[in-house]
């Protein structure tokens, strides 16, 4: 180093680094569960019977879309969002009925800093925690990780929505702090949290990930033996 004690401190230097490539819309295959890019033809019915079991509406409570008056409303907003191509969109498949359970984007995405964020995530009520839910945000990760080579993956939330903030920390994402009047939805004030995995945190994440995944993980029934949780949080002390 040729710097002095005067030299204003600078971050470490990032060797041989080129910008990344926008993710595609293609397919992600998984164990029980699919990701493919959204069509509302093939998927905006389906989608809209599966969240119409969340009878009280709480699924559209942090976001700000929904709920919808109908099918046709859903398939308008995933023609909109796709039209704008301001996120590739992904519909989340189950593999045991071959039908959709919900839908996911990577959205706020800077090639040159090699950043990117899933979110615009809705899980039908029964798949909430679950296996294949679970499985598709781990194929997201490894897409933006892995194939693409990006730095920094984010999750942001409204700072109320605990179901989500506990969601961002069982997949292994660290608490980055809170932007406060972030933004308006709904007529209601929004603080942000922001939690966010680092590119060289993930060969721990997945790690973590594949042990939860692994079918000897879980019994004859179903039932998960250890948490992910517990694996994402060891994974985060290493």
């Amino acid at each position: 180093m040729n710097g002095t004690s005067s030299d204003p401190p600078l971050g470490p230097p990032v060797p041989n680094w080129l910008p990344r490539q926008l993710p595609p819309l293609a397919v992600m295959n998984g164990r029980t569960c699919r990701v493919e890019p959204i069509d509302s033809t093939r998927h905006g019915k389906a989608l809209y019977a599966a969240y119409a079991t969340d009878r009280e509406g709480r699924l559209w409570t942090y976001l700000p879309w929904g709920p919808y008056s109908g099918p046709e409303e859903l398939c308008a907003r995933i023609d909109a969002v796709r039209a704008s191509g301001i996120r590739p969109e992904y519909a989340l498949i189950d593999l045991a009925s071959g039908k959709p359970f919900g839908q996911a984007s990577y959205l706020n995405i800077d090639p040159a800093a090699g950043s990117i964020e899933v979110g615009g995530i809705v899980y039908a009520p029964p798949f909430q925690r679950g296996i294949a839910a679970t499985e598709a945000m781990y194929l997201m990760m490894q897409r933006a990780f892995d194939e693409l080579g990006y730095r920094r993956y984010a999750w942001q939330c409204n700072s109320l929505n605990d179901k989500s903030r506990a969601a961002a920390i069982r997949l292994g994402f660290k608490f980055e702090g809170v932007w406060r009047q972030a933004n308006v939805y709904k007529g209601r004030n929004r603080d942000t949290a922001w939690f966010s995995i680092l590119d060289s945190e993930w060969p721990a994440i997945k790690i973590a990930f594949e042990h939860w995944l692994a079918p000897e993980n879980f019994d004859a029934e179903g039932r998960q033996l250890t948490r992910l949780s517990e694996l994402t949080a060891a994974a985060r002390r290493s």
